[in-house]
Formats: structure tokens, C-alpha cells, sequence
């Protein structure tokens, strides 16, 4: 049995990734939504759009008025954290 893909926690845990590599993938995201998939200096990659779109929470955030910004930063670090990456 093959196995399982690696969360970006995982790596993170790991010391594959770090904090300021997450950090530049979440802000590129909260510049350019439409950005394809971020990778890491380690060569792994994180489709964050995907991510993003797969959690009901941050779909729920963006309906909602009002200055939402730490809060939805903090949802989409969370998408993150918890995307499987994929090794290039």
C-alpha cells in the first residue's frame, strides 16, 4: 500500500517546510486567488486555490459583510495546514 500524501502540517512538523514559506503561500493566495499551485523551496506543492474552495467555512466567510481579513487569513492558513502536497 502506497503511502498517504503528506499534509503541509506534516511537513511543517517535519522541518521540510517552514513558518515563513506557509506565510508567503497564504499571502500570495490573499493577492492573487487565482494563482496556480504554490511550491516550495522543498519541491512539494499545495494547490491553495483548492483548498480553499473545499472548505465550506471560508465559502461561508467571503458571503459575509464586513471587514472579514484576519479571520479569513486565518481559515485560509488553516485550508493550508491541511492540504495534502504533492512532490515535483
Amino acid at each position: 500500500m502506497a503511502a498517504e500524501r503528506p499534509t503541509v502540517a506534516d511537513l511543517r512538523r517535519a522541518g521540510t517546510i517552514n513558518s515563513s514559506e506557509i506565510v508567503a503561500a497564504v499571502d500570495l493566495y490573499i493577492r492573487d486567488p487565482d494563482t496556480g499551485p504554490y511550491r516550495f523551496a522543498s519541491g512539494h506543492s499545495v494547490d491553495i486555490a483548492a483548498a480553499v474552495a473545499a472548505s465550506p467555512e471560508i465559502s461561508e466567510l467571503k458571503g459575509k459583510p464586513g471587514s472579514q481579513e484576519k479571520t479569513f487569513r486565518n481559515a485560509v492558513t488553516a485550508a493550508v495546514m491541511a492540504a495534502h502536497v504533492t512532490k515535483l
